[in-house]
């Protein structure tokens, strides 16, 4: 491969689920399930809830239901998530990513919880960053950029230092919501404009300079 585009970057902020873990088949098996009760086309729902915490999607679809109940399902769904990790693997090259990255700034973000990042991180093989910004850290969900800009902050640093990777349409709407520029990891990502993309992580190379910037160089 050769080098098609470099980023420059003082941090990176990275989404879990389809980013960096391979977990859709566990996702579209809950959604369905829950999309045959309300009588709600699967491939409708799936367009929605990539990249969003369950309880949104759930609003978007059924906007007058109480938020109580939308909440509720959500905390059920994240059990049964949590509980099956059969097929959960890594995204081609994660492992040698997060291995590059592992000295470097850098944070997930994801619309997961701590117990469902913790359990899908491990059933991948992959560490788990030192910063973790999680469903619990945050009041509202991707698209809204809450996440990245509270990651941001962890870092010390300005969202305009940071690289996200992102993989669905809430998580690169967020992204660039919050001033960022962003890598769209996967064949979803590429509808979405995000900053460059790549079919999976094999086509990143990174490399950090002496003055501490990450350079992500994007492979063709």
């Amino acid at each position: 491969m050769t080098v098609d585009a470099t980023l420059s970057a003082r941090a990176l902020l990275l989404d879990m689920d389809s980013t960096l873990v391979n977990s859709e088949a566990v996702v579209e098996f809950l959604w369905q399930r829950w999309a045959e009760e309300h009588e709600i086309p699967l491939e409708d729902v799936l367009a929605v809830a990539h990249g969003r915490q369950g309880w949104a999607t759930m609003a978007h679809f059924l906007p007058d239901r109480p938020e109580e109940l939308n909440r509720a399902d959500n905390a059920r769904m994240l059990e049964q998530e949590t509980r099956i990790v059969e097929g959960v693997v890594p995204i081609a090259g994660a492992p040698e990513f997060m291995a590059a990255v592992a000295d470097l700034p850098h944070a997930l973000v994801t619309s997961a919880n701590i117990a469902l990042t913790e359990r899908r991180m491990q059933a991948a093989g992959l560490a788990l960053p030192s910063i973790l910004i999680t469903a619990e850290s945050v009041s509202v969900s991707k698209p809204d950029p809450e996440g990245f800009l509270k990651g941001a902050a962890e870092l010390g640093l300005s969202p305009q230092d940071c690289l996200v990777f992102e993989d669905s349409q809430a998580g690169i709407a967020a992204a660039k919501a919050a001033g960022m520029r962003v890598v769209g990891v996967g064949p979803r990502a590429a509808a979405f404009a995000p900053t460059a993309h790549v079919a999976d992580l094999t086509h990143i190379r990174v490399e950090s300079a002496p003055d501490g910037t990450i350079d992500i160089h994007i492979l063709a």
